[in-house]
């Protein structure tokens, strides 16, 4: 059997792999039109520093990325502990988010009011939606204070999304489905932690997980899964069509040539998807050119120690809420996160700029674009510097945004698909963004096709 994949980010060079170790009597062919595999996780190592153009590391509270790692004989690095503490851009200033519950409750972080409306929570009844905003879920459930000032700047953090936009059940399934099951945010976490405790496990108030990387950056995934698939990659071959011949899928390629497979997965962007499928399935094409990609780009700055007074950079970073109307979604202190990340006595900065809300500023020109960084910068920790070192990545078409009604658009996909034996789609679109996700999607893509191909 012939197996063809199109797309050489972590889906495709993780599904590559797992399609070969399970069954490598079979001809697998990977197609990439960049020059370069890894789509958005890129790290650039250059004078020292070690940056991160898009993807800055997993969780270790799901499995997929660490067993992975550990198959492939790399050993994943813990983000220092310091990179726990997480500040909040509030009133001009950044402000400490209490990492515990009960401190964060007698914290001065919310007012009265916006914690006597949290605790209220406890006493809402249910009503679930089949789906809704995160913003219409969290002011419904704990209020406009608490999705203001960390509800919002989290949907920034996350997938540089519209809050008033993003589904709450796409986007954190585990939060609307503690409403659906338990009847309420609070009511879920005290009946979830109930039955951790009775299995000796422990219950945090987060997504949870450590943050782990590699030390090389996140690429060192990228180059390993490269060599392990060897000539089974292709690199600067663009698609740009997909025809059914038969019982066979052929693909077609920018420099005329093509490629004949019994199996198909595209693993590109749902954008790229669409057109590739618009001449075989103008229906398929249609839904999947309704997932939104906005542009984000990343500034990343590196400083000498002592161009920074009066701020402690030792955490994990912080956040910009909307109501804020500053020109950054947030800004992240590498060389507190990882080591290595910067020479001796340098500090690595990266922060994000644009998102669904804030196209505009992320296609700024980039001399324009670092001095607008720069003095947002200035003004939140006192920066007193130029910096020593600049690097300036642009994705066009960044994260997937799961906007309401994601869940109904899957189903229709997922309908049409069935009317093409052997066509698959895989990707951060559809169900996970995350690098976990990814690789957990292609673990079951691979079972899936070896068993029923």
């Amino acid at each position: 059997m012939k197996i063809d994949i199109i797309g050489g980010g972590i889906s495709g060079l993780s599904l590559a792999y797992m399609l070969l170790a399970k069954a490598n009597n079979h001809t697998i062919n990977l197609y990439e039109s960049d020059e370069k595999v890894g789509g958005k996780i890129w790290t650039e190592r250059s004078e020292g520093f070690v940056t991160e153009a898009g993807v800055n590391g997993f969780l270790d509270n799901r499995p997929a990325t660490l067993t992975l790692s550990k198959e492939l004989n790399l050993q994943p690095i813990r983000s220092n502990d310091n990179a726990r503490k997480r500040f909040i851009c509030l009133d001009g200033k950044l402000k400490e988010i209490p990492e515990k519950p009960l401190s964060f409750m007698f914290s001065d972080f919310l007012s009265i009011s916006g914690r006597i409306n949290m605790v209220l929570e406890y006493f809402r009844p249910p009503n679930v939606k089949e789906d809704e905003s995160m913003e219409s879920f969290a002011v419904r459930r704990v209020g406009r204070e608490f999705f203001e000032k960390l509800l919002d700047p989290m949907a920034s953090g996350v997938y540089a999304g519209d809050p008033a936009k993003l589904s709450i059940r796409s986007c954190f399934a585990k939060v609307y489905e503690l409403e659906k099951n338990y009847g309420g945010l609070i009511k879920g976490f005290l009946n979830i932690a109930k039955e951790k405790k009775k299995l000796g496990q422990k219950t945090e108030a987060g997504p949870g997980g450590t943050l782990h990387s590699f030390d090389r950056g996140m690429y060192s995934l990228i180059e390993v899964l490269r060599q392990i698939l060897g000539e089974r990659v292709f690199t600067n071959k663009k698609a740009v069509s997909v025809e059914k011949k038969s019982e066979s899928y052929i693909v077609n390629f920018d420099d005329g040539s093509m490629s004949e497979s019994d199996v198909l997965i595209l693993a590109v962007p749902a954008h790229n998807a669409s057109i590739l499928l618009k001449d075989l399935d103008k229906g398929l094409s249609d839904y999947l050119n309704q997932i939104q990609y906005p542009p984000l780009t990343v500034v990343s700055l590196g400083f000498k120690n002592r161009d920074f007074s009066g701020i402690d950079l030792n955490a994990f970073g912080f956040l910009v809420p909307a109501r804020e109307s500053r020109k950054i979604l947030g800004t992240l202190f590498d060389t507190s996160i990882f080591p290595n990340r910067a020479p001796e006595g340098y500090t690595l900065l990266r922060t994000m700029v644009g998102g669904a809300r804030f196209k505009e500023f992320a296609l700024l020109e980039e001399d324009k674009l670092r001095e607008v960084v720069l003095s947002e910068l200035r003004d939140l920790i006192s920066l007193r510097a130029d910096p020593h070192y600049v690097r300036i990545f642009r994705w066009q078409k960044a994260i997937p945004q799961y906007n309401v009604g994601h869940h109904l658009l899957l189903e229709n996909i997922d309908r049409l698909l069935t009317q093409h034996k052997g066509l698959f789609l895989t990707g951060n679109a559809y169900r996970g963004v995350a690098v976990n996700d990814c690789i957990a999607n292609s673990e079951k893509l691979a079972s899936q096709i070896i068993r029923d191909f």
